[in-house]
This record gives structure tokens, C-alpha cells and sequence, in this order.
């Protein structure tokens, strides 16, 4: 068939199966589906009398019907094209079957149409499966919340006339309607679906919940932070989405040959005809000849070699809350042969906590003012550290002021004034008088902040992170992945970097990095000849991300800017989700190979069968057909759950070109 898998699925697996098997589409919904039944039990209707030898108008009429049930469809979508100056290959085989059944052939003509269809019939369940996942995660967001009016009143409203600042009361067994942050309540909540954890997480005023997670046996008073167009599910469902619509560069190559490919085909057809007929042979076996020919050399398996493979990739990894932005970055994952790591949010939790608030001699500011201060210019912020410094003030109970004039240079830090004065928080550079205190900090593996009071410095503030549990793990596989030791690339200062690295396995470390000498950092490899995988979080990742070969952004607690920049996101809080879709990818790849080995060698056999030979008709439609859906099927390997876990456990090598 000319076509490929259109919608791949994005619904976590394990979460999301009862509710797609609620919404499965029936098989006998898809139209080409009826049209392919209706063509059969034409064709079995007119078997026996034909058989028989019957009168024709017994058998006719019904072949008659097959014909149009199963090839009007491609037919005229082949006539379409055709219009467009394209030559779709559907066209030649329902040419073909006419042929066929011009000089006699009509049984061989009409299983022709019945195996055409019945293969397009199978590729459109194939592909209506992969949206079912889609539209069952869609499922999971309620369709209506409960809205709560200033004065208590509560309101049944639908999800998507939420918006932000609202607030929802969410009860016992209830699913949450929105993204946003807990006001009051306690209550458990599965979260499976947006991260994957096994285990329902508490939930109290402060923590965050999640769209279509399921709440427990508290009530929960939600304000709402993002617009029901933007939650994460929304997101997964319009990024994979996005990315089916995508053709990997294999695919235009193979799309780009086959137009001229055609072209020859039916040049060689007539030839076929012509040359022979001219010789002297007889019209019926030489036009049967031809048909044959014109049938068996149609590369109609080669053309769905590539996509099924890639998209079956693109959603099994969707289900496991990666998010991979299309078919051209499915492919370039498993080319990747460096990585480079950011530390905070992705080698670490992305929690970092204040262990220390040291105001300096002179300043005149005690611990909680210096730490109230600092809190009110990062609260604008989004960098995990400035999430820990506000988290800080209000675990002490501090009431952080409003701050005007908020600005942030990714890298070095946040300036803002507030009640009057005007606050600097950034890295230690900028403030060389604390020098000693923040040497202090950092050898004790330490992230020193340095706070500006009125550009004069007043304190520091010890910031630390833990290593996530999987850090190690991820850093060897992806070593075993790529036959290079991975690169941590962090604006951390050299001591704390060096020591978490340690931890994790890696041993080339650069640290005290701005954004610039990040991508620096990228090109240098690639200078070395390396195609690198850039991983990280925060807005001062995101022009690494952008320059490297392919970048994945950490994006539970990433910045808009990085998952947008960012060609995959991990949606889950597992880093390491990242070696396994490059084995993915790479297990895409070769099954991309395989199926092209596959089309070649039928499409070679059985042209060299009918040239040399005499290739029945029947056994021709019958290789043909079953190649291209052995195509089809062996893409579809990569939508099951073992593929992903094989991926997941086995490390590879490193890619080879394709």
C-alpha cells in the first residue's frame, strides 16, 4: 500500500488500557474494512457458479461488484493523484486487475482486488489501534470539574472552560481536572499515567498534581496553573500527534525514488507488451504477462518499509512517557555516538534543598531576612534552585514580598527590586567577597549562591541535590550505547560537579559552564566528528539543546524553553527512559533495513520468475500482497510492551550509518 501508519499512540500503557479498550474502535467501523468484506463475500458468491461453469450471469454480476467494492477506493484516490502529476501505485494494481479481466482473466483479476483490499484493510486496524491509544488518553481527563466561586459555591463546569486561577474541588476517587498545585486538602493520588510511578504519591497544599491522575480517599482544593490546552496530557496528545505527521529522511528518499520508479514500471510494462506482441506472441499471453509483471514489480512494500517502524517506535515510547517530536528525530536518536548531561533536574532530582543561609559580616541582615530577600527576586524564576530558595522561605514560615523589575540571565542569575532595594542572586563570580564562605560551601559539595544587597554582597546561601537512583545506570548504558564516556556539562561550580559525577560514573567533567560554553562544549564534539545527544532541564540548557545532533529535555521539571527547544521530551521522572528510546530508535532503524531487505527480495524473485518464466497471476498477487503486509506487520513489532522492555534492558553497541 502506498500509505503508512498515521496517528501513533501516546497512553501510558498501564494506566490508560482500560480506558482504550473501552473506546476500541470495531473493526467493522473502518470503511475499508466493510469494503474489503463486501469484495470477498462477493468474490465466494461468485466462486462456486464460475467453478462450475455456470451461465455468466450467474457469476458475473457478483465479480462485477468485487471489482468495484474493492478497488473504487484506491482507484480513485490513484485518479486524484494522477491529476497532481503523481503516479500512486494503488492505481497500477486496480489497472492491473481490469487488465486482467479484459483478456479473460476475471477470476485472477477479481483475487487480485479481494488480497488489494484485504491488505489495506489490515494496514487501516493497524493503524486505527495506534489511535485508540490516543483517543484513550484524551479519555482520561475528565469532562467536567468542579469549579469553586470565591465564596465557597461549587459549580459543575466543563474541563475545558478552566482557566487559570481557578479553583476546583477535587473528591475521593475522583480524576483531577486540570494541571495544577494543591491549596488545601491531603489525599493520595496515582499518577501513573503522566509519570510513571508505581505507587500512589501524597499530596498536601504546595504539591502538584496532574490532569487525569486519579485522586485517593482525601479531598483536594486545586488552583488551576495551566490552561486545559497546555496540561501534560494535552501536550503528549498534540506532540506525538505533530510527530506523525512527519516523514524521517529514509522515507522522502524512498518516496522521492518511487515516483521515478513507477515511471519505469510502466515503461517496462508496455514494453512488455508491446516488444513481445510485435514479435509475433499472442495478445492474451502476452498482456497476462505484463500484468503479472506490472503487479509483482509494484513497490508497494517498499514504500511502507520505513514509516510503521518509526511511528510503531514513536508511540510505544509515547506509552512510556517519552515524547518524541517526529519521525525525523526517531531516526536520529539511534545515530547519536556522544552524550552530554546537565546536572541539575537531570543527573539530580531536580529538588534541590537550602542547607545553609550565611549572611556575611557587615551586612546587618539576619538569616531569615537574607533568605526572605533572596526568596522574593527568584520566586518569578523557574530554575530548580530558585524553586528550593522560595520553598526555603516559606518552610520557615517567612513572608516573601512582591518584587518589581524581575530580570534573569540564564547562567549567571536574577536581579529584581524588592521593597525598595535592590536584590542580585546569582553565581559566586558575581560576588568575590563572599569568596571565602563559598569556598567553604562548595567543598563540602556544596551549590553556593551568592545574594546582592544594593550591589554590595550580604550573604550565601548552600544549596544541595540529590543524585536521582538511576543516574549511575543510565550514564553506563548510555557509555555501552555510544562507546563514548558520557560529558557532564554543568554551570555548577567545578568541586560540587565533580563529586556528583563521581557518583554517576563519568569522568570527563565541564563545569562553570554559561549557556554559550555549553554549546561550545556541543560543537566541540562535534567538531571531533560526534553526532551528540544533549540531556537537560532548564532554560540555560536550551540553546545546547538546540544546537546539538538531537536534544532531550528532562520535562517534569523543565523549562517551557527547553521543551520546546527540545527534539524529545521525557515526560516521567526517569532519566533512565533516555538510553532506552535510543535503542528504540536503533531497533527502528534495523527493522527499517530488514523491511527493505524483505520488499527487495520479493519484488527481485518473483520479477525475475515472470521474466524468466511463467509466473501464475495468482501466485504473483499472492507474493506481492503478502510481502507488503510482512512489511507492515514486522514494523508493528515496536508497539508492543517487550519491545519497549527489551529496549529498556539490553545495551547496544553503537549505530552504524544507514
Amino acid at each position: 500500500m502506498s500509505s503508512a501508519l498515521t496517528r501513533p499512540t501516546a497512553a501510558p500503557a498501564a494506566a490508560a488500557r482500560d480506558v482504550t479498550a473501552r473506546h476500541r474502535t470495531r473493526i467493522f467501523e473502518l470503511a475499508e474494512v466493510r469494503w474489503a468484506a463486501a469484495a470477498l463475500a462477493l468474490f465466494l458468491l461468485a466462486l462456486p457458479p464460475y467453478l462450475l461453469d455456470a451461465p455468466a450471469w450467474t457469476w458475473a454480476p457478483p465479480f462485477a461488484l468485487a471489482y468495484a467494492a474493492g478497488g473504487w477506493e484506491p482507484g480513485w484516490s490513484g485518479l486524484k493523484a494522477l491529476r497532481d502529476r503523481t503516479l500512486d501505485v494503488d492505481l497500477l494494481m486496480v489497472l492491473a486487475a481490469l487488465g486482467a479481466a479484459a483478456i479473460g482473466q476475471v477470476l485472477d483479476g477479481a483475487l487480485l482486488i479481494v488480497i488489494f483490499a484485504a491488505s489495506g484493510a489490515l494496514e487501516a486496524v493497524a493503524t486505527a489501534r495506534t489511535a485508540d491509544s490516543v483517543r484513550g488518553l484524551l479519555d482520561l481527563a475528565p469532562a467536567t470539574a468542579t469549579r469553586l466561586s470565591g465564596d465557597g459555591a461549587e459549580e459543575t463546569v466543563p474541563t475545558e472552560r478552566l482557566r487559570v486561577g481557578d479553583t476546583v474541588l477535587v473528591r475521593p476517587g475522583e480524576r483531577v481536572g486540570a494541571d495544577g498545585r494543591v491549596l488545601d486538602g491531603a489525599s493520595e493520588v496515582d499518577q501513573a499515567t503522566i509519570t510513571g510511578e508505581p505507587l500512589p504519591v501524597d499530596k498536601r497544599a504546595g504539591d502538584e498534581v496532574f490532569a487525569g491522575t486519579l485522586n485517593g480517599t482525601g479531598a483536594l482544593r486545586v488552583r488551576v496553573e495551566r490552561d486545559p490546552s497546555d496540561t501534560v496530557i494535552a501536550r503528549i496528545v498534540a506532540m506525538v500527534a505533530e510527530a506523525s505527521e512527519t516523514k524521517a529522511p529514509t522515507q522522502l528518499f524512498i518516496e522521492k525514488v518511487e515516483q521515478r520508479y513507477s515511471v519505469g514500471m510502466v515503461a517496462a510494462t508496455l514494453a512488455l507488451f508491446a516488444v513481445p506482441l510485435a514479435l509475433g506472441d499472442d495478445l492474451r499471453s502476452t498482456l497476462l504477462r505484463a500484468m503479472t509483471f506490472m503487479i509483482v514489480a509494484s513497490p508497494c512494500a517498499v514504500v511502507l518499509a520505513t514509516m510503521p517502524p518509526l511511528l510503531s517506535a514513536i508511540a510505544n515510547a509515547g506509552r512510556h512517557g517519552v515524547l518524541v517530536k517526529s519521525a525525523v528525530v526517531m531516526e536520529r536518536l539511534g545515530r547519536i555516538d556522544a552524550v552530554a548531561l546537565d546536572k541539575t533536574g537531570t543527573l539530580t532530582e531536580g529538588a534541590p534543598k537550602v542547607t545553609d543561609v550565611r549572611p556575611l559580616p557587615g551586612s546587618g541582615l539576619t538569616e531569615r531576612e537574607l533568605l526572605r530577600l533572596a526568596a522574593a527576586a527568584e520566586h518569578p524564576s523557574e530554575h530548580p534552585l530558585a524553586r528550593a530558595v522560595v520553598d526555603a522561605a516559606r518552610d520557615r514560615g517567612l513572608r516573601v514580598p512582591a518584587a518589581d523589575g524581575f530580570t534573569s540571565a540564564p547562567g549567571v542569575g536574577v536581579r529584581a527590586t524588592v521593597e525598595g532595594r535592590a536584590v542580585a542572586v546569582g553565581a559566586p563570580a558575581a560576588g568575590r567577597a563572599a569568596g571565602p564562605v563559598v569556598a567553604e560551601l562548595e567543598e563540602r559539595g556544596r551549590t553556593a549562591v551568592v545574594v546582592e544587597v544594593d550591589g554590595v554582597p550580604a550573604g550565601v546561601l548552600g544549596i544541595a541535590d540529590r543524585l536521582r537512583a538511576d543516574a549511575a545506570a543510565t550514564v553506563a548504558a548510555l557509555g555501552a550505547l555510544t562507546a563514548t564516556a558520557p560529558v557532564l556539562v554543568t554551570g555548577d561550580n567545578p568541586r560540587a560537579a565533580a563529586r556528583l559525577a563521581a557518583l554517576a560514573g563519568i569522568t570527563d567533567v565541564r563545569a562553570g559552564l554559561l549557556p554559550e560554553d555549553k554549546v561550545a562544549a556541543v560543537r566541540e564534539l562535534e567538531a571531533a566528528g560526534h553526532r551528540v545527544l544533549v540531556v537537560g532541564d532548564g532554560v540555560n540548557d536550551a540553546p545546547a539543546l538546540a544546537a546539538a545532533h538531537t536534544g532531550v529535555a528532562m520535562g517534569r521539571a523543565g523549562s517551557d524553553l527547553a521543551l520546546e527547544t527540545a527534539d524529545a521530551v521525557v515526560v516521567r521522572d526517569e532519566l533512565a527512559a533516555v538510553p532506552a528510546v535510543v535503542a528504540l530508535s536503533r531497533r527502528a532503524r534495523r527493522l527499517v533495513v530488514q523491511n527493505l531487505v524483505i520488499a527487495g527480495v520479493f519484488i527481485t524473485g518473483l520479477v525475475a520468475w515472470d521474466l524468466t518464466g511463467t509466473l501464475p497471476l495468482p501466485l504473483g498477487v499472492a507474493g506481492h500482497e503478502g510481502s507488503t503486509v510482512l512489511v507492515g506487520l514486522n514494523g508493528l513489532r515496536l508497539l508492543t510492551e517487550g519491545a519497549w522492555r527489551r529496549a529498556a534492558a539490553t545495551p547496544e553497541g553503537p549505530a552504524a550509518s544507514m
